[in-house]
């Protein structure tokens, strides 16, 4: 599901394709032209009337409906990538919903999820993407965390990302980035697991003021994403 104009006009761009678009009078209005071009049918209903069906203001005047894809394999969206994001164990779908923003906006090519992440195609992740989750390449990696062998097959440099005051600053890393580059980041609270962490290459943190343990997870993986951006 995709609410608001801005997703809405993702997901009419995206690969998934649209079942059908549920728009109050002024939103057909704002997206008369975008949804011309939709192959999928239009609903047109006053906002009271969406109030009622929803039970509460949900959908800000533009809401719409596509199928899901089956994921691609993680070979898939490897082949050619040089900045990944891997995420371990997430589950807080506006924190996910954030992350793929952030890798959109510092053009990392995929995300990869461990299998117990939450859903990026859940409404609120979509919402908080900014439809980014319709556009990022992801896919869930198994076995988890052997799965990382893969990415290490491919030419990739796991770089752990933790709050631990004994790891390298990420400066270290950012003065001279690996060509092929993942950024592994776990859920708030527990962060990455052990072995997760001994399965990376390396492992980086971002300095902070005194008094302060850490950032939230999209955050502090935004700063990482953008640190290493490749020249």
């Amino acid at each position: 599901m995709a609410e608001g104009r801005l997703v809405v006009r993702r997901l009419l761009e995206s690969r998934f394709p649209v079942r059908s678009v549920l728009v109050s009078p002024a939103g057909l209005a704002a997206m008369e032209q975008d949804l011309a071009a939709a192959a999928a049918p239009v609903f047109v209903a006053e906002p009271a009337v969406l109030e009622q069906v929803a039970g509460f203001d949900v959908h800000r005047g533009v809401l719409a409906c596509a199928a899901r894809l089956p994921l691609p394999t993680a070979t898939d969206v490897i082949e050619g990538a040089r900045r990944l994001a891997v995420v371990e164990d997430l589950t807080d779908h506006e924190n996910l919903g954030a992350l793929f923003r952030n890798a959109a906006a510092f053009g990392l090519d995929a995300v990869l999820l461990s299998p117990r992440c939450c859903d990026p195609l859940y409404r609120r992740s979509v919402r908080v993407s900014v439809g980014a989750a319709l556009t990022v390449p992801y896919t869930r990696l198994a076995p988890w965390p052997g799965g990382l062998e893969q990415l290490r097959a491919h030419g990739f440099a796991l770089v752990a990302l933790t709050p631990d005051p004994e790891s390298e600053p990420l400066d270290d890393l950012a003065r001279r980035p690996p060509d092929r580059l993942a950024v592994v980041v776990g859920a708030e609270g527990p962060g990455l697991t052990d072995e997760v962490i001994a399965a990376c290459d390396r492992s980086v943190h971002i300095p902070m003021a005194p008094g302060v343990d850490s950032l939230n997870v999209a955050t502090a993986a935004a700063i990482a994403f953008h640190r290493t951006r490749p020249t």
